[in-house]
C-alpha cells in the first residue's frame, strides 16, 4: 500500500492503521517548542464506527489504501444492511447497517451519498453535506416561548433528533445539515 506523510492527511482521507480501515475526521497541526512538529488526527474506526485520536510525528509516513470514491444512490434500507447502487455504472453493493454508526441517521432511499470502495468491496459511505428529512415527532411550540432560545426537539423519519424553530410542525419537511446536526431551514 502506498503511504502519504501525517500532515498530509485531509478530512475524508482513508488510511490502515494497525491493520485497520480509519477515516480522518481531523487533522491538527502541533507544533512542538524545539522538537519536531507532531499531527493529532481524529480517526473514525471504520469496522466499529467509534472515533479515536492518535499523534504522529508529522513526517511519519502512515499506510494509505487505493481507494475509488464514487457518487452512489441508496436504494433500499433492510433489517440489517444498505443497498446502494453506483450511478454511473449501476453496479450495486451491500454494507451491513452496524457498520455506518450514526451516517445511517441521515440515510433514505433515494439519497445520493459518497461510497468509498477498496478492492471491489464497498468499506463506507458519506452522506451528502446536507438532506431534507421529514418530522414525525415534535411538540406543538408556544407562540412567543422564546425562554428556551426558541427552539424545540423534534424527531425526524430517520430517527434522528435536532433542535428546530417553534415554528416546525410535525410533517413538515426540513434541510439537515449532515456535519453538525444542525437544523438550516423548512423546506417548501
Amino acid at each position: 500500500m502506498p503511504g502519504i506523510e501525517a500532515a498530509s492527511l485531509r478530512r475524508g482521507n482513508i488510511v490502515f492503521i494497525d491493520g485497520k480501515f480509519f477515516m480522518v475526521i481531523d487533522n491538527q497541526h502541533i507544533k512542538l517548542g524545539r522538537g519536531g512538529a507532531n499531527s493529532k488526527l481524529k480517526l473514525k474506526s471504520l469496522e466499529t464506527g467509534l472515533i479515536t485520536e492518535k499523534t504522529f510525528g508529522s513526517d511519519t509516513v502512515i499506510e494509505k489504501p487505493e481507494v475509488e470514491i464514487k457518487e452512489m444512490n441508496v436504494i433500499y434500507i433492510d433489517q440489517d444492511n444498505v443497498g446502494i447502487m453506483d450511478n454511473e455504472t449501476y453496479e450495486q453493493y451491500e454494507i451491513q447497517k452496524k457498520l455506518l454508526g450514526d451516517t445511517l441517521l441521515y440515510l433514505k432511499e433515494g439519497v445520493n451519498v459518497i461510497g468509498y470502495i477498496h478492492k471491489g468491496n464497498i468499506i463506507t459511505i458519506l452522506p451528502p453535506d446536507f438532506v431534507e428529512l421529514e418530522v414525525v415527532d415534535t411538540d406543538p411550540g408556544l407562540r412567543g416561548d422564546t425562554v428556551s432560545g426558541g427552539s424545540k426537539p423534534a424527531k425526524l423519519e430517520t430517527g434522528l433528533t435536532i433542535q428546530v424553530p417553534l415554528f416546525v410542525q410535525i410533517g413538515d419537511k426540513v434541510k439537515v445539515d449532515t456535519r453538525d446536526n444542525r437544523y438550516v431551514e423548512r423546506v417548501k
